[in-house]
Formats: C-alpha cells, sequence, structure tokens
C-alpha cells in the first residue's frame, strides 16, 4: 500500500471547507456520545456501536455513508491508540486557540476517477469524483504528478495544511515497480552531509540553515502567513532532494546497507537543529519500502567504530576518535591511504552488511 499526495486546485476550497466543518460537527457529536456512555455504563463505544446512532445523519451534513463509517472508525481507533476516553474537540474557528484543519476521508465505494489531460508542457491534471448524500457528487481537480491512471485507487483523504491549501491524499495498492541495479553501496548518515554512499556520492540538505534568515525576518515581524509559507517550502523541497536521492539509489544498486544510528540520542545536543535538518529517519523510511517495491536488499549494522576502522588495512592508530574530532574530515591511515572521514565510514557498512547477508541473517 503506498499513499500519494496531491495537490487540490484552490477554486474547491470553499467547498471543501463546508464538508470539513460537518465532518467535525460528526467527530464531536460521536466524541461527546463515547464520553456519556462511558461514565454511564463504563465501556467505551466501539465503531460499530456508534455507526447506530450516526445512521441517516448524512442526509443533513451532506456526507456519504462511507464517510460516515471512516470517520466513526478513525474515532475508535485513535481512542484505542492513544489510550483516551476523550479525544479533542475538532473546530474550523479561526480564532479558536487550537484550530482543526481540515479532514475528509472517503473509501472505495465513494471515489471514481475520471480521467487525466495535460494542463501544460509537463503538468497533468487529473479528475476525481467523490459521492456524498442523495446521489450528489463533489468533483475535484488535482495537480496529478504521479499519474493515476497508473494506479488502482482504494481510498482518499482530503486534508488541509496551515496554509488553508488543500490536498488529495489518495492510497493504491498497485504501482509502477523501480527495477534495483546490479552494484551494492554502504550509507553513513550524517550532519554536515545528511548521507555519503560508499561510492563517494552526498547528499547535503541544510534547508532549515538556507532559509534561516528569512524565516528569522518574519518571526520578528510576527507574520504567521509568510513564517508557514517558509516551512512548508523547507518540508517541500528536502522532501524533494530525498525523494531523488532514494529513488537514484534504488535504480543503481541490489543492496543497500544503512548505518543503525538514533536521531534521539543527539536531540539532546547542540546538534539536535541540524539532526532535525539532515532527515536520517525519512531517509530509512523512503528506502525501506522502496527497496520493497523494487526487491532489492535493504540492511541496517551497527555502525561502532566504522569511522575509526581504515577501510583497507582494519587499523584503528591514526583515525579521528570521539566528538572532540568531528572537524577532522579527512585522515591518513599508517598504511598510506588517505581517507574521507565519511566515504570510508559507508565502506565499512557496506562490509559489515555484505558479510550478514552471505552468512544470512538469523531470525529474532
Amino acid at each position: 500500500m503506498k499513499t500519494l499526495k496531491l495537490r487540490i486546485k484552490d477554486k474547491h476550497a470553499d467547498q471543501l471547507n463546508k464538508l470539513a466543518s460537518s465532518v467535525n460537527f460528526l467527530w464531536n457529536y460521536v466524541n461527546d456520545l463515547s464520553i456519556k456512555h462511558l461514565q454511564r455504563t463504563g465501556h467505551f463505544f466501539s465503531a460499530y456501536d456508534m455507526a447506530t446512532y450516526v445512521k441517516g445523519s448524512g442526509e443533513l451534513l451532506n456526507l456519504h455513508s462511507q464517510t460516515l463509517q471512516a470517520i466513526t472508525e478513525t474515532h475508535a481507533k485513535s481512542r484505542k491508540q492513544f489510550k483516551k476516553a476523550k479525544l479533542n474537540w475538532r473546530t474550523n474557528n479561526p480564532k479558536a486557540k487550537r484550530k482543526s484543519l481540515g479532514w475528509i476521508p472517503f473509501k472505495k465505494s465513494a471515489i471514481k476517477y475520471l480521467g487525466v489531460k495535460k494542463a501544460g508542457k509537463k503538468v497533468l491534471k487529473s479528475t476525481i469524483q467523490l459521492s456524498l448524500s442523495k446521489g450528489q457528487k463533489l468533483t475535484i481537480d488535482v495537480w496529478d504528478s504521479y499519474n493515476l491512471a497508473l494506479y488502482a485507487i482504494n481510498t482518499c483523504e482530503l486534508v488541509q495544511d496551515s496554509r488553508g491549501l488543500w490536498y488529495a491524499c489518495v492510497t493504491v495498492k498497485e504501482h509502477p515497480k523501480i527495477e534495483c541495479g546490479a552494484s551494492e553501496t554502504g550509507i553513513d548518515l550524517g550532519c554536515k552531509d545528511s548521507a555519503t554512499t560508499s561510492n563517494g556520492d552526498k547528499l547535503t540538505v541544510k534547508q532549515t540553515h538556507k532559509y534561516a534568515s528569512k524565516l528569522g525576518i518574519a518571526q520578528r515581524a510576527r507574520n504567521k502567513k509568510r513564517v508557514r509559507a517558509i516551512h512548508a517550502k523547507i518540508k517541500n523541497t528536502r522532501q524533494d532532494m530525498l525523494h531523488k536521492f532514494t529513488s537514484k539509489l534504488v535504480r543503481d544498486n541490489k543492496a543497500i546497507v544503512v548505518g543503525k544510528l538514533q536521531s534521539k540520542s543527539f536531540t539532546s545536543t547542540n546538534l539536535a537543529k541540524s539532526v532535525y535538518d539532515a532527515g536520517w529517519f525519512e531517509i530509512k523510511r523512503q528506502l525501506t519500502y522502496k527497496c520493497k517495491n523494487a526487491g532489492c536488499h535493504y540492511l541496517e549494522v551497527n555502525e561502532s567504530y566504522t569511522i575509526q576502522t581504515c577501510s583497507c588495512c582494519g587499523s584503528r592508530q591514526n583515525s579521528p576518535k570521539g566528538r572532540a574530532n568531528l572537524r577532522i574530515r579527512e585522515w591518513t591511515c599508517e598504511c598510506g591511504v588517505t581517507h574521507d572521514r565519511d566515504i570510508n565510514a559507508a565502506k565499512n557498512i557496506l562490509a559489515l552488511g555484505l558479510e550478514r547477508l552471505a552468512v544470512g541473517i538469523p531470525s529474532v
């Protein structure tokens, strides 16, 4: 299962805001009903129990019956996941301290893909029809960078971001496979360069640092709209860079080995900002599902001493050690080989991964 996020044209915003208000009304009703039932009986409502109380409300709220079902199921799932008797209330009031972003869920039976057409030299525009109550239809146009005609649509959720822009999050079952290459590569994750491969390729993100001055000006001016726009630019640019980097890795390699690095161990230090900007978790998340789709081996190994060990002779005599020597980016081993710190670590990570793949990974 894969989720595609597509931008919805702004002309649909008013209609979507009204539907989002109806979703919030039903959510709050179900939330209140669950609390009262718990106080009276000592038991939680299930999604099946809620369906009896919301039956027929779709005509009043202009929502499809499957949308009502999706709301009750999400409420029951969220309450169980967060172990809460009561979830947060949803509101559309712009003056509220915690305004809820718009959310409208649709199930497979309420979705119909109408087609795709060109909206420019390189841009595609797809049309999706969504069912409402009493046979009414909601037809939306989305900027289609994936070409939905190649996929089988399962579910669709219309969501709103902090800038008020709407997106269609479409889950699909089938999608084109990426053919993996014939070589192997190791990846060392870091702060200066987000990722360095054993082949010498490097990914440098640093988008937060790039837009820091513009973000500071907007924050001092208390221009919330501009601040949200800059944060969205940082996020989208970072995601684009990571997707291009990980897709290229999967296409070029049949095995990818990554050093097992935990972000939490660095977030309490003065490196926290750089760690968050590097996007280590997102790199590993993308590689996990892309390798699975392409049939490429993905493996994480313990990266202890991979920086200090020479990838040629295995010595640790002249290598940089500890956080005090983080500034040292190149060093020369006693065997005479000069190493780039990150590339050397990536080569050692690859060697560890190939050893595990050769002998097999024991089941826990």
